[in-house]
């Protein structure tokens, strides 16, 4: 047997794990199977990779030869990958414009007003929970840009190499039922919602460090945490089981109204991703003029946020300058 390079990723997946059971689940394999491709593996160079006990798999001195090679020739491999998908329409003019998106609120007007700047041009959109999963995407050649957030001051990964540019910095508003108790204020202080219970959607959001950490500026610890798919956070809060975070452009449903929080305990940045040396690069800075527009005309139907906006300069659309939008 010829050894390959998904039998090394095989190898440090076992390794990372300390388990073959482990990385059987990791790599969507069943054990029995992952099993006997290890032991191919072990026969094509010549000995036991791991010890294996009930307390796990360790690597034999052997196993740790292959696992040093494993840990330089992997990520070559990949840079290879992606550099050349790069390079290979490097020279071409962006004849399609694919985005990737994680709950991003302005993605439909983007591609509106992009097909009417650029009708010759084909949009596709992917959308997926996590930003590392797009920045992955765009820095292997599979995308061309990411739209994305984060809550506050916080910054995607820097390994993907990307250039990550603000389109809008919004105040995180509150998801309630028409029925609550609060729903008929202008603003809801967060320690006001100290007895709620909370749910979230998966992926990247406030629900982490930030919402934990503004949750203790305010004196408390936050209550029981859902997770639901946005069709079953709506759901929960509809029913009056819990409350929800969400972006100040978001349009709730009938029954559901949407409230800042007060003193702005909260922030989330919507931010555009592209890689520096692929083809986007070139028409990223109109990209993202389109981006900031799309924002704009998102507040067309949240006429009391615009106003807010209109007293706090610090938020909304970032203002452009030569080199383009603030960086993230």
């Amino acid at each position: 047997m010829n050894l390959e390079l998904r039998h090394l990723r095989v190898v440090c997946a076992i390794a990372e794990t300390g388990s073959v059971t482990k990385a059987a689940s990791t790599l969507g394999l069943a054990q029995p199977a992952l099993t006997a491709q290890l032991q191919r593996i072990e026969r094509a160079l010549g000995g036991p990779l791991f010890e294996r006990d009930r307390r796990g798999a360790r690597p034999t001195a052997l196993g740790e030869l292959v696992l040093d090679r494993a840990r330089v020739l992997l990520p070559a491999m990949k840079g290879l990958q992606d550099e050349a998908a790069r390079l290979a329409g490097a020279g071409d003019p962006l004849s399609r414009y694919r985005f990737g998106g994680v709950n991003s609120p302005i993605l439909g007007r983007l591609v509106h007003r992009l097909a009417a700047e650029r009708p010759e041009v084909q949009i596709t959109t992917y959308a997926s929970w996590s930003v590392d999963e797009l920045a992955q995407l765009v820095a292997g050649g599979r995308l061309d840009f990411a739209l994305s957030g984060v809550c506050g001051d916080a910054t995607p990964s820097a390994e993907s190499g990307l250039s990550w540019r603000e389109v809008a910095v919004d105040p995180v508003f509150v998801l309630l039922p028409q029925t609550h108790p609060m729903a008929g204020r202008d603003e809801v202080r967060l320690v006001d919602l100290r007895r709620e219970q909370w749910v979230a959607a998966p992926g990247d959001g406030c629900f982490g460090d930030c919402f934990a950490a503004a949750c203790a500026r305010a004196g408390f610890t936050p209550r029981k945490l859902y997770e639901a798919d946005v069709r079953g956070c709506l759901d929960l809060v509809d029913a009056g089981e819990a409350v929800a975070l969400c972006q100040a452009t978001f349009r709730p449903v009938a029954g559901l109204v949407t409230r800042r929080l007060a003193g702005t305990p909260l922030r989330w940045r919507l931010l555009l991703g592209w890689h520096p040396d692929a083809p986007a690069a070139r028409v990223a800075e109109p990209v993202l003029e389109t981006a900031v527009a799309a924002y704009t005309d998102a507040l067309a139907n949240h006429p009391d946020y615009l106003a807010w906006l209109l007293a706090h300069p610090d938020f909304g659309a970032q203002p452009t300058t030569a080199g383009g939008v603030r960086t993230a």
